[in-house]
């Protein structure tokens, strides 16, 4: 119950970021160019120093059991999402991209910290890379109609990977981090929560929520990405002993949250409908107000 208790609490701190950037960008303060400023801030600062700061903990072999542990269920929950999305949406690829990859770098990561500690992002570094390698391949593909592509080069010089990487080392050989670098990184990613739901609050400044609330498709995509894909990812953690309650909840609030930013912001860059996109963002976010708080209590029970 506590920890539904800080959840709810650290949702309602991260919505009220999210109604300030309605606000800012409403009055103009932040333009459509400003929020893609501050969009990638996120990408290329925020979430790296995130990733690099939860590698930065002592190395023991127990550490790398659960590294190996997180890194294996991120595939299989991946792709269970996938598949089961395609399943349901093989007709609408902009619903299947958005049901398939949740947003945990910038909605799970701030919750996790919130209710767990900055070291248990340690645990969602796997997924994070996973999911925005399958975003980049076969996502992108999903949209654009055509076969899965993929582009090592341009994965391997991608932010996030790079912090993944470098991450990896870090932890790995055990490099010890200037206490000025620390405190560079994890001021950067303290700035995780405001900017990205800043961010989303811009997305929700540019829909109509009288045309959003009856496309009935987009309280299909917030049951699968916010229930049904929840409800079986959290079977297959179930797997996982109870002696990793930290790695166990982070990887179910990982697949728990709403669907991520990206589906817009491909949508726009490969001509599809950029509105549909940015509305699956918005409702299953505000929709995740109330089931992520249900899915971590039901299994902190569950679990205990």
């Amino acid at each position: 119950m506590e920890i539904t208790l800080l959840l709810i609490k650290r949702l309602a701190v991260m919505f009220i970021f999210m109604g300030i950037g309605t606000l800012l960008f409403k009055k103009k303060y932040i333009s459509e160019e400003g929020s893609k400023t501050l969009a990638n801030i996120l990408i290329r600062l925020v979430l790296p120093c995130v990733i690099i700061n939860g590698f930065i903990t002592e190395r023991t072999a127990e550490k790398f059991k659960m590294f190996l542990i997180s890194f294996a269920m991120a595939v299989v929950l991946l792709t269970l999402s996938v598949l089961v999305s395609r399943f349901v949406f093989k007709k609408d690829p902009i619903a299947h991209f958005a049901s398939s990859f949740s947003n945990p770098g910038f909605f799970g990561i701030p919750l996790i910290m919130a209710i767990l500690s900055g070291e248990a992002v340690f645990y969602v570094a796997p997924f994070i890379a996973c999911l925005n390698i399958g975003q980049w391949t076969y996502g992108v593909a999903q949209l654009k109609g055509e076969k899965v592509k993929v582009n090592v080069k341009n994965i391997l010089l991608s932010p996030f990977m790079i912090a993944f990487i470098l991450g990896l080392v870090i932890f790995s050989l055990n490099i010890p981090i200037p206490g000025i670098c620390k405190d560079v990184i994890s001021g950067a990613a303290g700035l995780n929560t405001p900017i990205s739901m800043m961010v989303s609050g811009v997305y929700l400044a540019k829909v109509d929520p009288k045309k959003m609330i009856k496309r009935m498709s987009l309280y299909g995509v917030s049951a699968l990405r916010l229930i049904l894909i929840p409800v079986i990812s959290a079977l297959i953690i179930s797997l996982v002993p109870n002696a990793y309650m930290d790695l166990k909840l982070s990887i179910l609030i990982a697949s728990a949250c709403p669907v991520g930013s990206n589906v817009a912001v491909y949508a726009q860059l490969h001509g599809k409908d950029y509105a549909y996109a940015v509305e699956t963002v918005v409702m299953s976010t505000i929709f995740s107000v109330v089931t992520i708080p249900v899915i971590i209590a039901v299994m902190q029970m569950l679990w205990q």
